[in-house]
């Protein structure tokens, strides 16, 4: 070999070298990404109802009062609104939630002493916009169908609104059997003539004070709290100077990293189930195996994140930038879940794409899905006379 064939060699050989990462910097994966096939809208500026629940003034009036009223709870300590309160978006900003024998809202609220209620399994999500459950990426959905719970576990919203009155550890507490807490507590309000004309009112049948009518006159009100008039639905509507060009940037990277896969359409949700290994929560004797024991969890919509901290099925990261970094590393084949081994993980996550500097402008882009419009007032009193929202103060 000449030297001038050696000398283009040792060139050859250090220009491969640089190329394979000499500087230490990370590179971009190098991949074939799977791209959703999907579209973005604003959310419809109207609500559907079951064509078995039309939504009527009086009935929502009705369900309002009930949601916040903790005579439907056993030990009428705990309302819907005790972990749904307005004043956190309909949310709470805890990890995973509080139920009976309890005190305090929110981050203020704990177990009274003694107590061996154990915590609710999971995060308590948003019920805003929760009337568009289960839409599709092009604004289709059929609100009987919608679904419900991060385990996807009922259907509808006049399904859901049964489940944590039944459910030991969120309203039901002790004494009372699952079997039969709904009827008792439905024969509590017929007792209250309050109710009695509300109901009459509400439903215009005889015998109105009923299990089905009581979860009716809940989702009606449940069903009208929606925010379809974010920055983003003013954008999507033809407003361009209605977000920022950073922001617009931001859309374009949530679109282009992976994120669009299972955050898609008007409500930024696919509705389905994903395995993530997310990180366990210790305050659960027990991990939380999602749904079937395969640790999978539904898509949670993207909307009014502002609300809704701390994140994930078991609130188990604190922000947005937590929430990214957690994504980064299991697209790099890091295990944060004991119980979930890497070869388990969802195949969108393996081609997410994500560097710091594109966090911050996927964050950025997210605020614009926040909207503060919605319902915030509390009854001054609920027809029972307990204290509103149960023990919350």
């Amino acid at each position: 070999m000449s030297r001038i064939e050696k000398f283009l060699l040792s060139v050859l050989l250090m220009i491969y070298l640089i190329g394979c990462g000499g500087d230490g910097k990370k590179r971009k994966k190098v991949s074939t990404v799977t791209k959703v096939v999907t579209t973005f809208s604003a959310l419809p500026k109207t609500v559907k109802s079951p064509l078995d629940n039309p939504s009527t003034p009086e009935k929502e009036t009705l369900g309002k009062l009930l949601f916040y009223d903790p005579i439907l709870s056993g030990n009428k300590d705990v309302s819907c609104a005790t972990c749904h309160h307005p004043d956190n978006g309909y949310a709470e900003f805890l990890d995973i939630s509080i139920g009976p024998n309890a005190t305090g809202l929110g981050s203020r609220r704990k177990f009274n002493t003694p107590n061996d209620i154990p915590f609710v399994k999971r995060n308590a999500p948003t019920i805003i916009n929760s009337a568009y459950n289960g839409m599709d990426a092009f604004g289709n959905y059929e609100p009987s169908e919608a679904t419900m719970f991060w385990d996807d576990r009922v259907k509808s919203l006049e399904v859901q609104a049964l489940e944590p009155i039944k459910a030991f550890e969120e309203m039901r507490g002790h004494g009372f059997d699952a079997d039969s807490i709904l009827q008792i507590v439905v024969n509590r309000v017929k007792h209250i003539p309050e109710y009695q004309k509300l109901f009459a009112s509400a439903f215009n049948e005889p015998e109105a004070v009923s299990v089905t009518n009581l979860a009716k006159a809940i989702a009606t009100f449940e069903r009208s709290l929606v925010t379809n008039n974010s920055r983003f639905d003013k954008y999507m509507r033809g407003d361009q100077d209605a977000i920022l060009t950073s922001e617009k940037e931001g859309f374009e990277l949530f679109k282009s990293v992976g994120c669009v896969n299972c955050h898609n359409g008007p409500m930024f949700s696919d509705y389905k189930m994903h395995v993530l290994g997310t990180p366990k929560t210790e305050k659960l004797e027990q991990a939380d195996f999602g749904v079937e024991d395969t640790f999978a969890f539904r898509t949670p919509t993207l909307r009014n994140l502002r609300f809704t901290a701390p994140y994930m099925h078991n609130g188990s990261l604190s922000s947005l930038k937590k929430v990214l970094e957690f994504y980064e590393d299991i697209a790099d084949g890091k295990k944060r879940n004991e119980y979930v081994p890497v070869r388990k993980y969802d195949p969108f996550v393996r081609q997410l794409n994500l560097s710091v500097k594109e966090m911050s402008q996927i964050i950025s882009f997210l605020n614009t899905l926040n909207d503060t419009n919605f319902d915030r007032t509390i009854p001054e009193s609920v027809p029972s006379g307990l204290a509103v929202g149960g023990n919350i103060q």
